[in-house]
């Protein structure tokens, strides 16, 4: 019942900053965006800890302490700046083509060339939720599966946030069919398979040097419909500044033995996503414990 309490009262905290940010221009709600993100890094220590840790687990020695905190803090000010965005959604909208651009979209093409769709594999990297954005306005049509949230209010609210910028959500509850009915549109499918999840499907693959249980379902799914997985990232590169990034297609393997395949064909996603994380450590959830299942369990 006190959860619950919190959960109202914060959704209405919610919808009152939402009420603010989209008053102000795109500059200062970024400011207000980045200073809430900032106070998040102090007021909520169990997470600033949580991210600190993680870094330290993956980058051990190659950075120090000092070096660790400010990437940390920047994790904060970065996803403070990215919840204004959301929340401007409809200005960002209309200024996509002067916010966001691309590189290696001619990949996406050629992959749909096949007739049978292309898994796009992100992660909760950058502003992610601006993806689906962008690829509207190329013609894309943007489906990507996700979870609901516990909270209804804050699942009908990002819903619709999602909807608004154009994309066509599946619950991982849904029925697999929708997957494939996208597929075989030859339409593209966005997966962020880049948290350990214990409640689906996964396989331990090497991640910063440790085992970390990883979604298969890219795999799985690529390999059942024959579509190619292409990994796709969105790279702050200023305040209002974007770059879409589209990967090579991830090559497969397909001897016939299932289990070792789609582990294989994880690890060698995965392997991409963590080359980005490496680069631009700022821009990823390091508050998510992303080691939290052990292998045996």
């Amino acid at each position: 019942m006190k959860r619950k309490l919190i959960r109202q009262h914060l959704y209405i905290l919610l919808v009152l900053i939402n009420k603010i940010i989209i008053l102000l221009p795109l500059t200062a709600a970024l400011g207000v965006g980045k200073f809430f993100g900032f106070l998040a890094y102090l007021i909520l220590p169990k997470y600033s800890k949580i991210a600190k840790e993680n870094l330290t687990r993956a980058f051990g020695s190659e950075k120090t302490p000092q070096e660790i905190n400010k990437i940390a803090l920047n994790v904060f000010c970065n996803l403070g700046m990215s919840a204004a965005e959301i929340l401007s959604m409809p200005k960002i909208k209309r200024r996509s083509d002067k916010i966001i651009y691309s590189a290696g979209f001619e990949k996406i093409d050629n992959a749909l060339k096949q007739k049978k769709g292309a898994i796009v594999v992100s992660a909760h990297f950058g502003n992610w939720e601006l993806l689906p954005i962008y690829f509207m306005s190329r013609g894309y049509p943007s489906n990507f599966i996700a979870r609901r949230l516990y909270y209804e209010k804050y699942d009908e609210w990002v819903k619709l946030m999602r909807e608004h910028a154009g994309a066509n959500v599946i619950y991982r509850e849904e029925s697999p069919r929708k997957i494939i009915e996208v597929l075989k549109k030859n339409e593209l499918l966005g997966i962020m398979p880049d948290q350990d999840i214990d409640s689906i499907d996964g396989v331990f693959v090497n991640f910063f040097n440790r085992p970390a249980y990883t979604p298969s379902a890219p795999a799985a799914i690529a390999m059942k419909m024959g579509c190619p997985i292409l990994p796709c990232f969105i790279v702050r590169e200023g305040p209002l500044r974007h770059k879409i990034i589209i990967e090579d297609p991830v090559p497969l393997v397909n001897t016939g033995n299932q289990d070792e395949d789609v582990k294989t064909n994880t690890q060698r996603w995965s392997s991409v996503v963590e080359s980005y994380i490496r680069k631009y450590p700022e821009q990823w959830v390091w508050m998510h414990k992303r080691w939290k299942t052990k292998s045996g369990q």
